[in-house]
């Protein structure tokens, strides 16, 4: 990992700070609400009581939760805007969680063994070196203490997805291509249930490709112990609210969560 690349990912999430929280806190990223928080909190050991480090915060919502779940939350993001924006949640509501902007990558500032719990809800997708990732969250843990995390699947969000649609227009398969195509990118979109109509710019997120291979092996490396890897559905409910939800409740997966602890 560089420097230059890490600089990158800050600078991208300082533009899109603003916005981001904006559309966060209207409740514009369903994705979130209604499927990949839920999940990662159901496949969550319980936290009530310890002291848990937020990789990859951002401006705190999922942060927040954790906190209102019982635990004792440090949050930390690259993105200085971000931290601001959570810093302002914490002061207008206080529960508890301290902000500190640094890369969950590399050294985060923090003693060794300072950490019951390193969490991390859809960010380690969106930096450029995990196995530091995994390296950083090993030495903060306290021995049987564990990390667990969400990322977009490996093996069906790669750089050539392609959805297959019939002649009426139903996605009827998912195209996975490019599996191996590690080249980082940046990728530009807008929250689907956004108000149609409204002028904004979209985000620019950078992207670094893995294989699931990737992901697991820099796991075991780092240490640690697997002890739990669940690729959940949308229920059936969150399909009904968000219709566009089907698609990967049958046709493939959105999500991999992965819960792992450091031996004792």
């Amino acid at each position: 990992m560089t420097d230059q690349a890490q600089e990158e990912v800050a600078a991208r999430w300082n533009q899109n700070a603003d916005q981001w929280t904006n559309d966060v806190r209207n409740g514009y990223d369903v994705y979130r609400d209604l499927f990949t928080f839920p999940a990662f909190q159901q496949c969550l050991p319980p936290i009530a009581g310890l002291e848990v480090l937020d990789f990859g915060c951002g401006e705190g919502s999922n942060t927040r939760h954790f906190a209102r779940m019982g635990a004792k939350v440090t949050g930390i993001d690259i993105s200085q805007g971000l931290i601001e924006h959570a810093r302002q949640a914490e002061v207008a509501d206080p529960v508890g969680v301290t902000y500190k902007v640094a890369s969950y990558s590399s050294d985060t500032g923090f003693p060794a063994s300072s950490f019951d719990a390193v969490l991390s809800t859809m960010a380690l997708m969106d930096g450029p070196d995990f196995q530091g990732a995994m390296c950083e969250a090993y030495r903060l843990l306290r021995p049987g203490g564990f990390v667990a995390f969400s990322v977009l699947h490996p093996c069906f969000i790669t750089p050539g997805l392609q959805w297959q649609k019939d002649e009426h227009g139903r996605t009827t398969g998912l195209c996975v291509a490019r599996y191996f195509d590690r080249s980082s990118f940046t990728e530009h979109w807008k929250f689907g249930n956004r108000p149609t109509g409204e002028n904004v710019v979209p985000f620019a997120v950078p992207r670094f490709p893995r294989t699931i291979g990737d992901y697991l092996n820099a796991v075991a490396s780092a240490g640690f112990r697997i002890r739990r890897i669940e690729e959940p559905q949308p229920t059936e409910e969150a399909c009904k609210t968000v219709p566009r939800f089907s698609r990967w409740r049958d046709l493939g997966a959105f999500l991999l969560l992965v819960v792992a602890e450091r031996p004792i």
